[in-house]
Protein backbone atom coordinates (compact mmCIF):
# COMPACT_ATOMS: atom_id res chain seq x y z
CA UNK A 1 0.00 0.00 0.00
CA UNK A 2 1.45 3.33 -1.09
CA UNK A 3 0.46 6.99 -0.96
CA UNK A 4 0.07 9.74 -3.55
CA UNK A 5 1.38 13.27 -3.40
CA UNK A 6 -1.49 15.67 -4.00
CA UNK A 7 -5.04 16.37 -5.05
CA UNK A 8 -4.87 14.50 -8.37
CA UNK A 9 -2.73 11.71 -9.78
CA UNK A 10 0.40 12.38 -11.81
CA UNK A 11 1.37 10.19 -14.76
CA UNK A 12 4.17 8.71 -12.65
CA UNK A 13 1.73 7.81 -9.89
CA UNK A 14 -0.71 6.22 -12.34
CA UNK A 15 2.08 3.99 -13.58
CA UNK A 16 3.13 3.09 -10.04
CA UNK A 17 -0.42 2.25 -8.96
CA UNK A 18 -0.73 -0.13 -11.90
CA UNK A 19 2.31 -2.12 -10.80
CA UNK A 20 1.22 -5.68 -9.87
CA UNK A 21 2.94 -5.47 -6.48
CA UNK A 22 0.81 -2.48 -5.42
CA UNK A 23 -2.51 -3.41 -3.88
CA UNK A 24 -3.75 -0.27 -2.17
CA UNK A 25 -3.51 3.47 -1.61
CA UNK A 26 -3.50 5.31 1.71
CA UNK A 27 -4.72 8.91 1.66
CA UNK A 28 -3.57 11.82 3.83
CA UNK A 29 -4.83 15.33 4.59
CA UNK A 30 -2.78 16.65 1.64
CA UNK A 31 -5.03 14.64 -0.69
CA UNK A 32 -8.15 16.55 0.35
CA UNK A 33 -9.34 20.02 -0.74
CA UNK A 34 -13.09 19.58 -0.87
CA UNK A 35 -15.79 16.95 -1.32
CA UNK A 36 -15.90 16.97 -5.13
CA UNK A 37 -12.11 16.83 -5.49
CA UNK A 38 -11.80 13.86 -3.10
CA UNK A 39 -14.52 11.93 -4.94
CA UNK A 40 -12.77 12.63 -8.24
CA UNK A 41 -9.46 11.39 -6.85
CA UNK A 42 -10.86 8.16 -5.44
CA UNK A 43 -12.85 7.56 -8.65
CA UNK A 44 -9.68 7.86 -10.70
CA UNK A 45 -7.77 5.51 -8.41
CA UNK A 46 -10.61 2.99 -8.53
CA UNK A 47 -10.77 3.08 -12.33
CA UNK A 48 -7.07 2.19 -12.76
CA UNK A 49 -7.37 -1.49 -11.93
CA UNK A 50 -9.78 -4.41 -11.85
CA UNK A 51 -10.18 -5.56 -9.17
CA UNK A 52 -9.81 -2.04 -7.83
CA UNK A 53 -7.06 -0.99 -5.43
CA UNK A 54 -8.06 -0.78 -1.76
CA UNK A 55 -8.36 2.89 -0.74
CA UNK A 56 -7.66 3.49 2.94
CA UNK A 57 -7.10 6.33 5.39
CA UNK A 58 -6.26 6.97 9.05
CA UNK A 59 -9.57 8.50 10.14
CA UNK A 60 -10.13 7.89 13.84
CA UNK A 61 -11.56 11.08 15.35
CA UNK A 62 -9.93 13.60 17.64
CA UNK A 63 -6.48 14.63 16.47
CA UNK A 64 -6.28 11.87 13.85
CA UNK A 65 -8.87 12.79 11.25
CA UNK A 66 -7.54 13.43 7.75
CA UNK A 67 -10.64 15.08 6.26
CA UNK A 68 -12.31 17.75 8.38
CA UNK A 69 -14.10 20.28 6.20
CA UNK A 70 -16.85 20.08 3.56
CA UNK A 71 -18.58 16.70 3.56
CA UNK A 72 -17.15 15.59 6.91
CA UNK A 73 -18.22 15.88 10.54
CA UNK A 74 -15.59 16.58 13.17
CA UNK A 75 -15.40 13.39 15.26
CA UNK A 76 -14.69 13.19 18.99
CA UNK A 77 -11.51 11.71 20.40
CA UNK A 78 -12.07 8.15 21.58
CA UNK A 79 -11.13 9.17 25.14
CA UNK A 80 -14.32 11.30 25.11
CA UNK A 81 -16.34 8.11 24.64
CA UNK A 82 -14.37 6.55 27.48
CA UNK A 83 -15.24 9.50 29.71
CA UNK A 84 -18.93 9.07 28.93
CA UNK A 85 -18.61 5.36 29.78
CA UNK A 86 -17.67 6.33 33.36
CA UNK A 87 -21.16 7.60 34.21
CA UNK A 88 -23.36 6.30 31.36
CA UNK A 89 -22.12 3.04 29.78
CA UNK A 90 -25.23 2.54 27.63
CA UNK A 91 -25.05 6.11 26.38
CA UNK A 92 -21.36 5.63 25.60
CA UNK A 93 -22.06 2.48 23.58
CA UNK A 94 -24.78 4.29 21.61
CA UNK A 95 -22.45 7.25 21.00
CA UNK A 96 -19.65 4.92 19.87
CA UNK A 97 -21.97 3.21 17.41
CA UNK A 98 -23.16 6.58 16.08
CA UNK A 99 -19.56 7.76 15.73
CA UNK A 100 -18.66 4.64 13.77
CA UNK A 101 -21.61 5.08 11.42
CA UNK A 102 -20.84 8.75 10.73
CA UNK A 103 -17.11 8.09 10.32
CA UNK A 104 -17.63 5.27 7.83
CA UNK A 105 -20.62 6.64 5.93
CA UNK A 106 -18.87 9.92 5.12
CA UNK A 107 -15.74 8.11 3.93
CA UNK A 108 -17.71 5.62 1.83
CA UNK A 109 -19.67 8.48 0.26
CA UNK A 110 -16.30 9.84 -0.92
CA UNK A 111 -15.02 6.54 -2.31
CA UNK A 112 -12.85 5.37 0.60
CA UNK A 113 -13.01 1.64 1.38
CA UNK A 114 -11.30 1.27 4.72
CA UNK A 115 -10.29 3.25 7.81
CA UNK A 116 -7.40 2.20 10.03
CA UNK A 117 -9.47 2.41 13.21
CA UNK A 118 -10.30 1.63 16.03
CA UNK A 119 -7.31 2.15 18.30
CA UNK A 120 -7.46 -0.78 20.73
CA UNK A 121 -4.50 0.37 22.83
CA UNK A 122 -5.04 0.81 26.55
CA UNK A 123 -4.98 4.35 27.92
CA UNK A 124 -2.21 4.12 30.52
CA UNK A 125 -1.87 7.90 30.40
CA UNK A 126 1.78 7.77 29.34
CA UNK A 127 2.06 7.19 25.57
CA UNK A 128 3.00 10.18 23.42
CA UNK A 129 1.79 8.32 20.31
CA UNK A 130 -1.60 7.24 21.65
CA UNK A 131 -2.91 9.67 24.26
CA UNK A 132 -6.56 10.60 23.67
CA UNK A 133 -6.75 8.21 20.71
CA UNK A 134 -7.40 5.38 23.21
CA UNK A 135 -10.85 4.74 24.68
CA UNK A 136 -10.09 3.86 28.30
CA UNK A 137 -7.74 2.37 30.89
CA UNK A 138 -10.04 -0.63 31.43
CA UNK A 139 -9.50 -3.24 28.65
CA UNK A 140 -13.11 -4.40 29.00
CA UNK A 141 -14.35 -0.86 28.33
CA UNK A 142 -12.03 -0.67 25.31
CA UNK A 143 -13.46 -3.93 23.99
CA UNK A 144 -17.08 -2.87 24.48
CA UNK A 145 -16.73 0.65 23.07
CA UNK A 146 -14.66 -0.43 20.09
CA UNK A 147 -17.13 -3.19 19.28
CA UNK A 148 -19.94 -0.61 19.15
CA UNK A 149 -17.82 1.66 16.95
CA UNK A 150 -17.06 -1.23 14.57
CA UNK A 151 -20.74 -2.19 14.43
CA UNK A 152 -21.57 1.40 13.48
CA UNK A 153 -18.96 1.25 10.72
CA UNK A 154 -20.46 -2.03 9.52
CA UNK A 155 -23.84 -0.31 9.08
CA UNK A 156 -22.09 1.75 6.39
CA UNK A 157 -20.51 -1.41 4.91
CA UNK A 158 -17.00 -0.36 5.98
CA UNK A 159 -14.43 -2.71 7.43
CA UNK A 160 -12.41 -1.73 10.50
CA UNK A 161 -8.74 -2.29 11.29
CA UNK A 162 -7.80 -2.63 14.96
CA UNK A 163 -4.43 -1.30 16.04
CA UNK A 164 -1.70 -1.45 17.35
CA UNK A 165 -1.36 -5.16 18.23
CA UNK A 166 -0.41 -6.32 20.83
CA UNK A 167 -0.48 -2.84 22.40
CA UNK A 168 1.25 0.55 22.11
CA UNK A 169 -0.29 2.29 25.12
CA UNK A 170 2.20 1.32 27.84
CA UNK A 171 5.39 2.73 26.32
CA UNK A 172 6.04 6.45 26.45
CA UNK A 173 8.14 6.65 23.26
CA UNK A 174 6.41 7.42 19.95
CA UNK A 175 7.22 4.84 17.25
CA UNK A 176 6.89 7.55 14.58
CA UNK A 177 10.13 9.04 15.91
CA UNK A 178 11.71 6.44 18.25
CA UNK A 179 12.07 2.71 18.75
CA UNK A 180 9.85 1.95 21.77
CA UNK A 181 10.70 -0.98 24.05
CA UNK A 182 8.07 -2.54 26.34
CA UNK A 183 9.77 -4.63 29.03
CA UNK A 184 6.69 -6.35 30.47
CA UNK A 185 6.28 -10.12 30.55
CA UNK A 186 3.85 -11.86 28.18
CA UNK A 187 1.18 -12.47 30.84
CA UNK A 188 0.91 -8.74 31.57
CA UNK A 189 0.26 -8.05 27.89
CA UNK A 190 -2.13 -10.99 27.56
CA UNK A 191 -4.26 -9.93 30.53
CA UNK A 192 -4.34 -6.21 29.71
CA UNK A 193 -3.37 -5.01 26.22
CA UNK A 194 -4.41 -8.15 24.32
CA UNK A 195 -7.71 -8.52 26.16
CA UNK A 196 -9.70 -6.47 23.56
CA UNK A 197 -8.40 -8.83 20.86
CA UNK A 198 -9.55 -11.82 22.95
CA UNK A 199 -13.09 -10.40 22.78
CA UNK A 200 -15.59 -11.37 20.04
CA UNK A 201 -14.74 -8.00 18.54
CA UNK A 202 -11.75 -9.62 16.81
CA UNK A 203 -13.92 -11.56 14.39
CA UNK A 204 -15.68 -8.34 13.37
CA UNK A 205 -12.44 -6.70 12.23
CA UNK A 206 -11.45 -6.70 8.57
CA UNK A 207 -7.84 -6.19 9.57
CA UNK A 208 -5.31 -5.75 12.36
CA UNK A 209 -2.22 -3.53 12.37
CA UNK A 210 0.74 -4.46 14.60
CA UNK A 211 2.80 -2.01 16.62
CA UNK A 212 6.34 -0.90 15.87
CA UNK A 213 7.20 -1.75 19.49
CA UNK A 214 9.80 -4.21 20.75
CA UNK A 215 8.51 -6.47 23.55
CA UNK A 216 11.89 -7.43 24.95
CA UNK A 217 10.76 -9.90 27.63
CA UNK A 218 7.45 -11.18 26.24
CA UNK A 219 8.49 -13.27 23.24
CA UNK A 220 10.70 -16.37 23.24
CA UNK A 221 12.79 -15.35 20.21
CA UNK A 222 13.84 -11.73 19.78
CA UNK A 223 12.62 -10.53 16.38
CA UNK A 224 12.41 -6.77 16.78
CA UNK A 225 9.09 -4.89 16.68
CA UNK A 226 5.85 -6.87 16.63
CA UNK A 227 5.26 -6.14 12.94
CA UNK A 228 8.41 -8.13 12.14
CA UNK A 229 7.69 -10.97 14.59
CA UNK A 230 6.14 -14.27 13.52
CA UNK A 231 5.62 -15.00 17.23
CA UNK A 232 3.17 -12.10 17.60
CA UNK A 233 1.53 -12.38 14.19
CA UNK A 234 1.50 -16.09 13.38
CA UNK A 235 1.61 -17.73 16.80
CA UNK A 236 -0.42 -15.30 18.91
CA UNK A 237 -2.70 -13.35 16.54
CA UNK A 238 -3.37 -16.12 14.00
CA UNK A 239 -2.83 -19.16 16.23
CA UNK A 240 -3.99 -18.44 19.77
CA UNK A 241 -6.55 -15.78 18.86
CA UNK A 242 -7.73 -17.29 15.56
CA UNK A 243 -7.73 -14.08 13.52
CA UNK A 244 -8.46 -14.74 9.84
CA UNK A 245 -8.53 -11.23 8.38
CA UNK A 246 -5.86 -9.05 6.80
CA UNK A 247 -2.74 -8.04 8.71
CA UNK A 248 -1.54 -4.61 7.56
CA UNK A 249 1.92 -3.49 8.58
CA UNK A 250 2.18 -0.03 10.07
CA UNK A 251 4.13 2.44 7.94
CA UNK A 252 7.52 0.86 7.24
CA UNK A 253 9.13 4.30 7.08
CA UNK A 254 8.42 5.07 10.73
CA UNK A 255 11.43 5.20 13.05
CA UNK A 256 10.24 2.13 14.92
CA UNK A 257 10.60 0.05 11.73
CA UNK A 258 14.10 1.14 10.76
CA UNK A 259 15.75 -1.54 12.90
CA UNK A 260 14.90 -4.08 10.16
CA UNK A 261 17.25 -2.51 7.60
CA UNK A 262 16.67 -0.83 4.24
CA UNK A 263 13.24 -0.67 2.62
CA UNK A 264 13.51 -4.05 0.88
CA UNK A 265 14.66 -5.69 4.12
CA UNK A 266 11.80 -4.07 6.04
CA UNK A 267 9.19 -5.30 3.55
CA UNK A 268 10.76 -8.77 3.47
CA UNK A 269 10.77 -8.94 7.28
CA UNK A 270 7.13 -7.83 7.49
CA UNK A 271 6.10 -10.39 4.86
CA UNK A 272 8.01 -13.20 6.57
CA UNK A 273 6.43 -12.33 9.92
CA UNK A 274 2.94 -12.65 8.48
CA UNK A 275 1.83 -9.24 7.21
CA UNK A 276 -0.45 -9.52 4.18
CA UNK A 277 -0.05 -5.91 3.03
CA UNK A 278 2.91 -3.60 3.65
CA UNK A 279 2.53 0.17 4.01
CA UNK A 280 5.29 2.35 2.54
CA UNK A 281 4.30 5.97 3.07
CA UNK A 282 5.66 9.45 2.34
CA UNK A 283 8.74 8.25 0.44
CA UNK A 284 7.89 7.77 -3.25
CA UNK A 285 11.61 7.38 -3.94
CA UNK A 286 11.72 4.30 -1.71
CA UNK A 287 8.57 2.90 -3.32
CA UNK A 288 10.25 3.27 -6.73
CA UNK A 289 13.41 1.60 -5.37
CA UNK A 290 11.42 -1.24 -3.86
CA UNK A 291 9.43 -1.92 -7.03
CA UNK A 292 12.63 -1.82 -9.09
CA UNK A 293 14.44 -4.26 -6.77
CA UNK A 294 11.45 -6.57 -6.43
CA UNK A 295 9.04 -7.32 -3.60
CA UNK A 296 8.67 -10.65 -1.78
CA UNK A 297 6.55 -13.33 -3.40
CA UNK A 298 3.01 -12.84 -2.14
CA UNK A 299 1.86 -15.80 -0.08
CA UNK A 300 -1.17 -17.50 -1.71
CA UNK A 301 -3.09 -17.34 1.56
CA UNK A 302 -2.37 -13.61 1.84
CA UNK A 303 -3.48 -13.16 -1.75
CA UNK A 304 -6.75 -14.96 -0.96
CA UNK A 305 -7.39 -12.78 2.10
CA UNK A 306 -6.87 -9.62 0.08
CA UNK A 307 -9.03 -10.90 -2.76
CA UNK A 308 -11.83 -11.66 -0.29
CA UNK A 309 -11.90 -8.08 0.98
CA UNK A 310 -15.26 -6.55 0.12
CA UNK A 311 -15.53 -2.88 -0.79
CA UNK A 312 -18.58 -0.91 0.43
CA UNK A 313 -21.64 -1.24 -1.75
CA UNK A 314 -24.74 0.34 -0.14
CA UNK A 315 -26.47 2.46 -2.76
CA UNK A 316 -27.59 5.15 -0.33
CA UNK A 317 -23.95 5.92 0.49
CA UNK A 318 -22.84 6.59 -3.07
CA UNK A 319 -22.89 10.40 -2.80
CA UNK A 320 -22.85 12.95 0.03
CA UNK A 321 -26.21 14.35 -1.14
CA UNK A 322 -27.87 10.94 -0.81
CA UNK A 323 -26.18 10.46 2.55
CA UNK A 324 -27.69 13.68 3.91
CA UNK A 325 -31.18 12.24 3.28
CA UNK A 326 -30.50 8.88 4.96
CA UNK A 327 -32.23 8.94 8.36
CA UNK A 328 -29.91 6.52 10.25
CA UNK A 329 -26.95 8.72 9.28
CA UNK A 330 -28.79 11.93 10.15
CA UNK A 331 -29.73 10.59 13.59
CA UNK A 332 -26.21 9.30 14.22
CA UNK A 333 -24.73 12.66 13.24
CA UNK A 334 -27.01 14.46 15.70
CA UNK A 335 -25.72 12.12 18.43
CA UNK A 336 -22.11 12.87 17.47
CA UNK A 337 -22.69 16.63 17.42
CA UNK A 338 -24.20 16.46 20.92
CA UNK A 339 -21.16 14.51 22.10
CA UNK A 340 -18.87 17.11 20.54
CA UNK A 341 -20.68 19.88 22.40
CA UNK A 342 -20.04 18.01 25.66
CA UNK A 343 -16.38 17.49 24.71
CA UNK A 344 -16.00 21.21 23.98
CA UNK A 345 -17.66 22.19 27.26
CA UNK A 346 -15.37 19.84 29.19
CA UNK A 347 -12.30 21.26 27.45
CA UNK A 348 -13.37 24.83 28.23
CA UNK A 349 -13.98 23.96 31.88
CA UNK A 350 -10.56 22.29 32.12
CA UNK A 351 -8.86 25.30 30.52
CA UNK A 352 -10.63 27.66 32.94
CA UNK A 353 -9.60 25.54 35.90
CA UNK A 354 -5.98 25.50 34.69
CA UNK A 355 -5.93 29.29 34.28
CA UNK A 356 -7.46 29.72 37.74
CA UNK A 357 -4.85 27.42 39.27
CA UNK A 358 -1.98 29.29 37.62
CA UNK A 359 -3.33 32.65 38.79
CA UNK A 360 -3.83 31.45 42.35
CA UNK A 361 -0.32 29.96 42.34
Amino acid sequence: MVDVGGLALTDEERGRLCHPSVGGVILFARNYADSAQLRALTSEIRALRSPALIIAVDHEGGRVQRFREEGFTRLPAMRTLGGLWEHNPNGALAAARATGLVLAAELVAHGVDLSFTPVLDIDYGRSRAIGSRAFHRDPKAVAALSRSLVEGMAEADMGAVGKHFPGHGFVEADSHHDIPVDEREFDALWNEDILPYRHELLQKLAGVMPAHVIYSRAEPVKAGPAGFSSFWLKEVLRGRLGFGGIIFSDDLNMAGALVAGDIKERVSAAAAAGCDMWLVCNRPDLVAELLARGTPEIDPVSRARLAAFQTPSCSWQTTPSLLARHQPYVSARENVLALLATEQADSSAMAAATIGSVRSG
